[in-house]
């Protein structure tokens, strides 16, 4: 912990001390937790969108520049693009990029003028690492590396863990746990629209689930069980009641928090709409969110992660059919969720960012490309410095420094230092990163340019 929080916790250690009675851990816990608390009085929020499978990032973003683009068509065979249908989403960056010219996917058109406008920036090569790592250690084994890399259920628990899975708390969740302090219904501090996920889990503060309609409701309570009102009173009862058994009690306390959390939710959603044409199930998930934030102050949170998701992304077999579609929705829903958040007046206030447990190979394999490491990563918001790419991408040779294992790009930007970076604007402190993010110390670059 950072000093001021260090000395906040051993006085408080000390008092607890004086009155003569050993504190308990719980208490050193407690005291811990409330000494790293960050105070917050303005509105932010991060949104994560989840391409779960292993998104493709060389038919996501494509090398332009003629020299790069040939050797990207040489290595991808039969699964490559075709450079003359991507004039249109050809990049015109800010800045320009050493490593050379980048176009969107066709199917991601929508993101162009987001990009142009400078409301979207490019992380290259982002992946999981605990430390700065080259090809030859690599190989050497030299290094640490995340466990199990180029596994699903693994690499995503270390993307929103930052740990192998099983882990109790995931990143989001441990920044949340800083701020819940400053949201009136703490409840509503980290919210997933897109199912069960890592990210969110903190000491303190849980996942609140919600549906593209809404608050996630007790079905049998909101209506007359048997068409007795009788029978649903007691159901409640039932349900809710203190109990002397410690995992008994534990549920009743869940469920009267999820009846009430249903009550706060759909008084504060009524009539509260998210402007933009919402259609597919990810731009649904979204407008959720979009929702929620429009709604933010009838719920009293200064602080929220989001997170929403998208699966069909491990393609091995049909790239060339399958992935464009999958890049359509994302773009297009995307798109519409700035432009919501632009007409509700907070396109400076939220952030979104995409992530996927892995990249994949360049090479192909037949019809598709196999699980990678490194990726590519999109940030969306008003307060992101777009039009721009950041990072390192390499030299388009599978046999040089850049890649391993014949075609895996090696990330060249880890994801403590994207996630770090997000949670820096979200204000937590430099001592409170370093808890955070437990192998932030290991890398030089603690807070990427993109934001």
């Amino acid at each position: 912990m950072h000093r001021r929080s260090r000395r906040t916790f051993l006085k408080q250690a000390t008092a607890l001390g004086l009155t003569g009675v050993a504190a308990p851990l719980a208490l050193n816990l407690s005291a811990m937790s409330e000494a790293a608390a960050q105070s917050a009085s303005d509105y932010k929020a991060i949104v994560c969108v989840f391409l779960y499978g292993g998104n493709d990032p060389y038919n996501t973003l494509i090398p332009y520049d003629a020299e790069r683009f040939a050797r990207y068509a040489a290595l991808r065979t039969d699964i490559g693009l075709a450079r003359d249908a991507l004039a249109a989403t050809a990049l015109r960056p800010k800045t320009p990029h050493a490593s050379g010219e980048y176009a969107l996917a066709p199917s991601l058109a929508a993101l162009k003028p987001l990009f142009d406008a400078g409301q979207l920036a490019v992380q290259l090569n982002t992946g999981p690492l605990i430390q700065p790592t080259t090809k030859a250690q690599y190989i050497a084994a030299s290094v640490p590396l995340p466990p199990k890399l180029f596994s699903h259920n693994d690499q995503q628990a270390y993307w929103q863990a930052l740990a192998q899975e099983g882990s109790a708390t995931g990143w989001a969740g441990r920044l949340s746990d800083l701020f819940a302090a400053n949201n009136g219904a703490s409840t509503f501090t980290a919210v997933t629209a897109g199912g069960s996920t890592q990210l969110l889990a903190g000491r303190h503060v849980g996942s609140y689930r919600v549906t593209p309609q809404g608050s996630t409701r007790i079905e049998l309570l909101g209506r007359d069980l048997y068409g007795s009102p009788e029978c649903t009173a007691l159901l409640r009862e039932l349900t809710t009641a203190s109990r002397t058994h410690l995992l008994e009690h534990q549920l009743a306390q869940t469920v009267t928090r999820s009846i009430k959390a249903d009550t706060q939710l759909s008084a504060a959603l009524e009539g509260v709409k998210a402007p933009g044409t919402f259609e597919s199930p990810l731009a649904r998930q979204l407008e959720i969110v979009a929702r929620m934030i429009a709604a933010r102050d009838k719920l009293s949170v200064k602080r929220q992660v989001f997170f929403v998701s998208q699966n069909g992304y491990d393609n091995h077999d049909g790239l060339r059919t399958i992935h464009p579609a999958l890049l359509r929705e994302l773009g297009d829903a995307m798109a519409v969720f700035q432009g919501s958040l632009g007409s509700l007046g907070v396109a400076d206030q939220v952030t979104t960012f995409t992530a996927s447990e892995f990249g994949r190979t360049i090479t192909s394999n037949g019809n598709g490309s196999d699980h990678g490491w490194g990726g590519h990563h999109f940030i969306m918001g008003g307060a992101v410095r777009g039009g721009r790419f950041y990072g390192e991408h390499p030299e388009l040779n599978i046999e040089g420094p850049g890649f391993v294992d014949h075609g895996r790009m090696l990330p060249s930007t880890s994801v403590e230092q994207l996630a770090s970076t997000l949670g820096a604007w979200f204000g937590a402190s430099a001592g409170d990163l370093d808890t955070v993010f437990p192998n932030l110390r290991g890398f030089s670059d603690k807070r990427l340019a993109f934001i």
